[in-house]
């Protein structure tokens, strides 16, 4: 145990040279409960304004009230457990994970220092913070004292008054996230060169199979698309690795009409590679990340359609979405979970038109049959009232899945029961949750985590298909 500080000072105990203190904004602890258990060796100090604003935000069913309160549970689960004085510190290390060996103190004294000038607001929890900070670091000269924060402002704040400050970075799946799988990769022109020798071939169901050696092997990802764009262009699909070998099967074509999904055909390389990925069903999780345009929605949509309807696969196709609006809410609406959710169906009502049109022969009173029909078979359900459900045979469609923590991913991922495909739609650059990030996006977490799995593909589509206009806006905007 730390020897007790001087009463005119804060905690500092013996670790004062290596480790540093972190001042934990109340929005660390909403973002993320565990994450008092992820500064290693370093000891994490909570502010009293702190406890308050998670005191203030614990109600609700909201995924924010919901980690207020798991992170309240945390809290007293380690003080209840202190003997003695809480002021020295007390050690994490027993209650999280092995790596966590500082210690967590909570402020049991009012700051000494005068008001800061350049916060003119006192009363305000942020500048309270950031005093505490302050006073934290006038007490402790030789220890670097760093405030974390979600909250770009409150650490533009901090380095104005000579505080350091830092995000939250413990949740980021990647630094960069040009770093990001893509699902695809293009073969070197020397690729056959150096991996055909002693090279096996064979017919499978209509396609044909490599078997491959060389140095490229090892790094390959099972389901991992990669091509050649030469006078014959080469695709192919990596099956399997085994050792110093892989397994390449050629693709299906898409982009021909014979071979149409419900009307619809791959208008560019991405979208072929996407369209095996969604059709195969050996693969259960499917993630299609890319900009707007270039078809992730009506892909999914098409081969939902095909599968469930014609093939016979599943049994309905299951919609939902995070109902986070681009301008201001719109308030409450009126009518059943189906009815709330129009609103936000759009993208989907866009895309059934398109669907739908693709069938000339049918005439007015048959497509008017088929979109009746389509409608019966596909269920917009809220992201609220997944909890606790199981689907079984369901083609499960996760919409705009960038707004979702690692967290609720998992959550609704969970859902899947035997026989369910789930594909998560999204665009990492457009994202509307309040502290998620590109890196620390649910929909980066699963791609990131998922890659290399037998059962699952990922694709980042590269090219814009909806209209010469939205691609030259996509680019010059």
């Amino acid at each position: 145990m730390a020897p007790k500080p001087r009463k005119d000072a804060a905690p500092s105990g013996p670790k004062t040279q290596g480790s540093k203190l972190f001042v934990l904004d109340t929005n660390v602890l909403m973002h993320d409960p565990t994450s008092l258990f992820r500064f290693e060796e370093h000891d994490v100090y909570l502010p009293m304004i702190t406890l308050e604003e998670l005191d203030n935000n614990k109600k609700g069913m909201t995924e924010v009230a919901r980690n207020a309160r798991q992170a309240s549970r945390f809290l007293d689960e380690i003080v209840s457990s202190q003997e003695g004085e809480i002021e020295t510190g007390i050690s994490l290390g027993e209650f999280g994970t092995r790596e966590a060996s500082g210690r967590l103190m909570l402020q049991t004294r009012p700051v000494t220092l005068d008001f800061p000038s350049a916060l003119p607001d006192s009363g305000k929890a942020d500048n309270q913070i950031l005093a505490v900070a302050l006073d934290l670091q006038h007490h402790n000269p030789k220890r670097s004292v760093v405030l974390v924060s979600k909250d770009i402002n409150m650490r533009i704040k901090a380095r104005a008054i000579g505080v350091a400050a830092e995000d939250y970075f413990n949740d980021k799946v990647l630094e960069d996230t040009d770093l990001l799988y893509t699902g695809v990769r293009e073969l070197p022109r020397d690729f056959w060169d150096k991996h055909g020798k002693d090279m096996e071939s064979w017919q499978e169901h209509g396609r044909t199979l490599y078997r491959i050696k060389g140095p490229m092997v090892t790094s390959l990802h099972v389901n991992e698309f990669v091509y050649q764009e030469d006078d014959k262009p080469f695709y192919a699909t990596v099956v399997g690795t085994e050792g110093k070998s892989a397994i390449l099967k050629t693709l299906k074509d898409y982009t021909h009409q014979k071979n149409n999904i419900w009307g619809i055909v791959a208008r560019n390389r991405e979208q072929n590679f996407a369209l095996n990925v969604l059709m195969d069903p050996d693969i259960d999780f499917v993630t299609l990340l890319g900009q707007a345009g270039t078809g992730k929605t009506l892909l999914t949509l098409a081969s939902a359609l095909m599968q469930t309807l014609e093939f016979k696969v599943y049994s309905e196709i299951i919609i939902t979405r995070v109902t986070v609006p681009v301008g201001e809410d719109i308030g409450f609406l009126p009518g059943t979970e189906e009815e709330k959710m129009n609103p936000w169906m759009g993208a989907l009502e866009d895309n059934l038109d398109v669907l739908n049109s693709t069938d000339d022969e049918a005439g007015d009173w048959g497509r008017a049959a088929t979109r009746d029909l389509i409608r019966s078979r596909i269920k917009v359900k809220s992201l609220n009232f997944m909890r606790g459900r199981t689907f079984l045979n369901k083609f499960l469609i996760i919409d705009e899945a960038q707004n979702l923590t690692p967290k609720q991913m998992k959550t609704l991922i969970t859902r899947a029961g035997p026989g369910t495909k789930v594909v998560c739609l999204g665009n990492i650059a457009q994202i509307d949750t309040p502290y998620l990030t590109e890196g620390s996006s649910g929909l980066t977490y699963v791609v990131d985590r998922f890659k290399g799995w037998n059962h699952s593909g990922h694709i980042t589509l590269q090219r814009g298909e909806r209209s010469r206009l939205a691609d030259h806006a996509a680019e010059v905007l």
